[in-house]
């Protein structure tokens, strides 16, 4: 299976007192370049999120990046029962000294300092969430990944067909091309030397013949296409490997194009190059 470069994926997480999410975006790149962008408070994460990344992911540009909203409103309250308790004795005893003293409001010893208080967040708790959260944002990435690259794969699968298509109709047309050019080279003799000339002939023949020999090259183009059949196949890190063997085809095509004696041989060799540009434009998002 092939993997595309090109791919998005958000995980998200709601934790006691505080909302998680990872958002990784990651584009085609020659080699693996993280960028992390992750918040004050879990700073300390960087490291091991990289490394997490570079496990799973062979080649592309991602953004990562970890949003934390910490939420003081659903943040559990405690309540510092041993304070209030040694409050409500002084208050008692204030009420034993004064007279006609009033009741005690609770609320009034709510305000005091240290009475009430959010409990904090385990940090410990939060980067192993995170941690957790970031493989899934991973699952997610690749996933999407393979499903683009098994649409890459299809592409470049019907474009190779094509080459096929093109290499085998400039094959099945040289006998005729051939024959065609005999008939010119021919009549041009003929009318150079004012009569048939069967040494000046063959002569040209012979020339011609080997100016336009592409057996060679259309050869390679179909074991060019073999090869790359076999690399997709066999899926993996094959990015640089197919774009590789994009130059070799689009060398091929240019050295058909060269040699091409026929209208129709050239145009078949413009279009082998029209394939071979749209495969090699896919095959810059392949991992």
């Amino acid at each position: 299976m092939i993997r595309s470069m090109t791919a998005f994926a958000r995980a998200d997480r709601r934790l006691q007192g505080a909302d998680l999410a990872w958002e990784l975006r990651s584009v085609n790149h020659r080699y693996l370049e993280l960028m992390p962008r992750l918040p004050d408070a879990l700073r300390g994460l960087e490291n091991a999120a990289r490394e997490r990344c570079r496990q799973r992911l062979g080649r592309g540009k991602v953004d990562i990046t970890l949003r934390y909203q910490p939420d003081d409103t659903d943040a559990e309250l405690e309540l510092n029962e041993d304070l209030v308790k040694r409050l409500s004795e002084a208050a008692r005893r204030v009420g034993d000294l004064v007279l006609h003293a009033g009741q005690v409001n609770p609320l009034e010893i709510l305000q005091f300092p240290g009475v009430l208080s959010a409990r904090q967040i385990d940090n410990d708790a939060l980067e192993t969430a995170a941690l957790e959260l970031l493989d899934e944002a991973l699952d997610a990435l690749i996933a999407t990944r393979d499903r683009e690259g098994e649409q890459l794969a299809k592409l470049i699968h019907d474009r190779l067909d094509r080459v096929e298509h093109e290499v085998e109709r400039v094959r099945q047309a040289l006998p005729g091309i051939r024959d065609a050019l005999r008939q010119r080279l021919k009549q041009r003799v003929e009318e150079a030397t004012d009569g048939p000339d069967p040494d000046r002939l063959e002569q040209e023949l012979v020339l011609a013949a080997q100016k336009m020999d592409v057996d060679e090259e259309l050869d390679r183009l179909v074991t060019h296409v073999a090869e790359v059949r076999r690399v997709v196949r066999k899926g993996g890190l094959i990015g640089r490997r197919l774009d590789f063997l994009m130059q070799e085809l689009n060398r091929e095509a240019n050295t058909l194009a060269s040699k091409s004696v026929d209208a129709d041989t050239t145009a078949a060799a413009v279009e082998l190059k029209v394939l071979i540009e749209q495969m090699r434009e896919q095959i810059q998002n392949i991992e």
